[in-house]
């Protein structure tokens, strides 16, 4: 069904007698298309709206709420209300909702959530954040080897309900150690007299329950699953991963790259609805320290004084040069950085990008450079105030070919250094590489000027 609604209709009908279509667009309509149309109501209002759709369906609805918004509703909930909603909730958008709010609401909530629920949401909340135990839901289908297809599948019948995918099941021993996977299409063409260990996959592709979510997500990608399985030390399933959490951890993770590279700090609010305090913060502290970097140019600037009131052309190509090192190093970081996230290369890797990315600087700052003596050479007499024009070419030409070939080696190592160091070589950025190479560019730019014209 599609949303024909608009957010004043919606806020009309909430406010008078339900006629039965707000309550069939709340049964048939997607829970996201609900989600999306009620984003802009207050918490009262949006409360009454799910009050109108039954348990499971308001359970749906809420998991498509925006982070925010769901902690705003939480925090604005009964305690019997919240506790009935994270009992009807899948298991992993649960754990997620309660992550994000204060421990002492949680605290308050759980103990009027059912036992098997409670002691569920402690199992997920008790896992480092960006695990794949943190990820996981314990909502999946399983198996013993030993039964018939016929009562494998009425078994399926019984756990459906409750289970966030069937297409996997997954076959147990008595220890509940993973031991192989049926898929409910091999189920359904199999004789029904066959046992499900006669028709199983006995090689499982899982993770480990304490493995980086990045690991998780590339490994669910290399392999194309919906879903994948969560083991403990002794190979236990304790959950499973689905592609759609994974799709989240995409999303977040390329989101958090990109701030990194624009030098902003990480910020789990949308943009324009983050506090202007919080924004500012974050923005604000890499500002300043990439400012505060950026000061060693006047003192790089000063040691070549003389130079500059010898030849005062050269000042007038101090900005052509260095802003040939910042991009050649960032566009470098950028690929470099775009590798290390999809596993193209590793830390261990270094010499070969870097033999790699010394030829390519060296072909990339010859052409810039023969731009740069083109450019260089047209100079007006005027201004070169008898400087030897060609000589002041070749000196453009061999700076912009050498600081070139630099901004493209610093801009290839730094997030290869960063990734071997433990820090996210998104901070490698293109503001953080390009003040590296402005600085050391200018001492590179007036020493070939110095060694040529003086």
């Amino acid at each position: 069904m599609e949303n024909p609604l608009l957010l004043p209709e919606l806020r009309e009908m909430l406010s008078g007698e339900d006629d039965g279509t707000l309550s069939e667009f709340l049964v048939e309509a997607h829970p996201a298309s609900i989600a999306e149309l009620s984003e802009g109501l207050s918490v009262e209002e949006t409360w009454q709206l799910l009050s109108r759709a039954p348990l499971q369906r308001q359970a749906e609805i809420f998991a498509f709420y925006s982070p925010q918004k769901q902690v705003t509703l939480a925090s604005g909930a009964g305690s019997e209300q919240l506790s009935r909603l994270l009992e009807a909730m899948s298991h992993d958008d649960r754990a997620d909702l309660l992550q994000r709010m204060e421990p002492a609401v949680v605290e308050r909530i759980l103990p009027l959530v059912a036992k098997a629920d409670r002691e569920d949401i402690r199992r997920l909340l008790s896992y480092p954040e960006q695990s794949a135990g943190a990820l996981m839901t314990t909502d999946y289908a399983s198996l013993p080897a030993d039964v018939t297809v016929g009562e494998a599948l009425a078994l399926l019948r019984q756990q459906a309900p409750a289970s966030e995918t069937i297409y996997y099941v997954y076959v147990l021993d008595d220890q509940r150690r993973l031991i192989g996977f049926v898929s409910l299409r091999d189920l359904i063409l199999a004789p029904i007299s066959a046992t499900v260990r006669d028709i199983m996959h006995p090689d499982v592709i899982s993770v480990r329950v304490d493995e980086d979510q990045e690991q998780v997500a590339a490994k669910l990608a290399k392999y194309d699953f919906l879903a994948i399985p969560v083991v403990d030390d002794q190979h236990r399933l304790v959950g499973i991963i689905t592609h759609d959490d994974v799709l989240d951890v995409v999303t977040d993770e390329a989101t958090e790259d990109a701030l990194h590279m624009g030098a902003v700090a990480a910020m789990v609010e949308s943009h324009l609805e983050a506090p202007f305090f919080t924004v500012w913060r974050k923005r604000s502290l890499w500002l300043a320290a990439l400012f505060i970097a950026e000061l060693f140019t006047f003192t790089a600037l000063a040691s070549f004084e003389d130079a500059i009131k010898a030849v005062v052309a050269l000042s007038l190509f101090v900005p052509l040069c260095i802003s040939t090192g910042g991009n050649s190093g960032s566009q470098a970081a950028t690929l470099t950085t775009r590798a290390l996230a999809l596993g193209q290369v590793t830390p261990q890797q270094w010499f070969r990008v870097l033999r790699h990315e010394f030829f390519m600087g060296i072909a990339l700052g010859v052409t810039l450079g023969c731009i740069g003596f083109v450019r260089a050479a047209l100079t007006p007499a005027s201004v070169l105030d008898g400087t030897d024009r060609i000589m002041l070419a070749l000196v453009i030409s061999l700076a912009v070919a050498s600081i070139c070939l630099w901004g493209t080696l610093v801009g290839s190592m730094l997030p290869l250094l960063f990734r071997r160091f433990g820090v996210d070589p998104g901070y490698s950025s293109s503001p953080f590489v390009a003040t590296f190479v402005d600085v050391t560019g200018i001492v590179i730019y007036f020493s070939i000027a110095k060694a040529i014209l003086f």
